[in-house]
This record gives C-alpha cells, structure tokens and sequence, in this order.
C-alpha cells in the first residue's frame, strides 16, 4: 500500500504530486466561487456613470493552493495580499503580484518537506493584530492554511471576522479539516454580520473532469516508477526515496 499524500517534495516526484496538482484546482475554483458569491465588480472601472473601485482579496496562506489564487484574482483584476508563516513565501506571493503581508518572527516556520508547522502562541498573537488591520480593508477572504497530519490552524477568531465590512466574503478551503476561520461548517454558507463564511466540501466535485485528468496523470507518474522497462515487470525499489517514503508499513 502506498499514500501519495506522503510523496517527498523533490523534483522527480512533480509528476505524481496529487496534493499539488488538485490545490491548484482548488485555489482556482476558489476565486472564482469567491466572486460569484460577492455580487459586485471585481476590477476597477471607470465609466461615465462613475468609477467603480476594485475588490480587495486576501489570501491567507501562500502554498499551491494560496499561488493559483493569487494568480486567479489578479488577471481578474482585483488587488490582491497575501501572507503566510514561510519566509520563502515572500518571493514567490511578490513574483504574482501579490503583496506579502508578514509577521515579525525568529522561528523557523518550515519543515523539511517545505510545508507550514504549528505555530507558537506568541506568533498566533503578532498574527491576530496583523489580521485587524488587514480584514478592516479587505472585502474577500480566502483561508487555505493546512498543516500536514494536523488540524487546519484557526486564524480567524469571531473577532476578527466581525472586523469585516457587511457584504465581504470568508472562502474557507479548509472546512474539512476543521477551517481556519470562526463560523465556517463544510458544505454550509453562514452569514454572519451580513458576511458570508463560505465552507467547502468536495470542491474537485466542481471540476471533475479537470481534477480526474490531473490525479490519473499523478497516478500513472506513480505507477509507471514502479515498473522496470528492462525487466518489463514490477520492480519495485525499496531504496528509491519516492517508493520508500510513500509505502505504508508495517508497525
């Protein structure tokens, strides 16, 4: 048996990344929800009848899911920010686009694999006051925080949702693993305060046919590095660091 949810984060494995390849999905499928939901223009137009402004959208968290995101919003011409605990996050939210939106911190907060850990309550208190500001001007709120093998980290408080304008939008992509906003329920829209705290379910049900072409082609990648050409059978390598690392043991 093997996990693909366990596939080291090196360059031979891109192909079969399944987490990577449907979070881009997700975090395309969630601008767009996102806009759906927030019934008004999202890009600035100046028309005779008036100049319309455009949307503002926060990301929270900048994995693969936040990138597609950032990406997604800015060709539809919103201004976008983003923030996330990795440094490394900076450059990449800046190179979309985006303005990257830090909290002052010494500790290192990446694992090895290159995805976000648990932070400390001192971070989650420097974050909480960043978000104040951040959420009093933002009108769309998209919450893609998740920590491997744990519950998704709950960044905004009911306080901190009560800060948003009437009208504005919580699009929470991490609903099923507990949510990273206050009022967020799978499959559910609940409005608070006038502001709609979207939780999401099954989000590549949305986008099947795109998803199922994706994840058939992560599992062929997977598949095909377990077969040996020269032997035209299986051979599978327990010393290959995709093979060892995937595999289920035995405890």
């Amino acid at each position: 048996m093997f996990s693909l949810e366990l596939l080291p984060r090196i360059t031979r494995a891109q192909s079969m990344d399944v987490l990577s390849s449907q979070s881009n999905l997700a975090g395309y499928r969630a601008v767009i929800d996102s806009i759906f939901e927030f019934e008004k223009a999202v890009p600035m137009m100046m028309t005779a009848a008036g100049t319309v402004p455009a949307a503002k959208i926060l990301v929270i968290g900048a994995g693969v899911a936040g990138l597609q995101a950032i990406a997604t919003a800015k060709r539809l011409g919103a201004i976008v920010s983003a923030t996330d605990v990795r440094a490394a996050s900076k450059e990449q939210v800046e190179s979309l686009g985006g303005k990257f939106l830090t909290v002052e911190k010494t500790e290192d907060m990446e694992t090895s694999g290159g995805y976000a850990k648990e932070v400390s309550a001192d971070y989650k208190k420097k974050q909480a006051e960043m978000m104040q500001e951040a959420l009093k001007k933002n009108d769309i709120v998209i919450c893609t925080a998740l920590i491997p093998g744990k519950p998704a980290p709950k960044i905004l408080t009911e306080q901190l949702v009560k800060l948003m304008k009437p009208g504005s939008i919580i699009y929470d992509l991490a609903a099923e693993q507990g949510g990273n906003s206050a009022h967020s329920e799978p499959g559910k829209i609940n409005i608070v305060n006038g502001i709609k705290i979207i939780g999401v379910k099954s989000l590549m049900n949305r986008l099947p046919s795109t998803a199922s072409s994706l994840y058939a082609k992560n599992l062929f990648s997977f598949v095909r590095n377990l077969y040996s050409r020269e032997k035209k059978d299986f051979d599978i390598n327990f010393e290959d660091e995709i093979i060892n690392q995937t595999l289920i043991k035995e405890k």
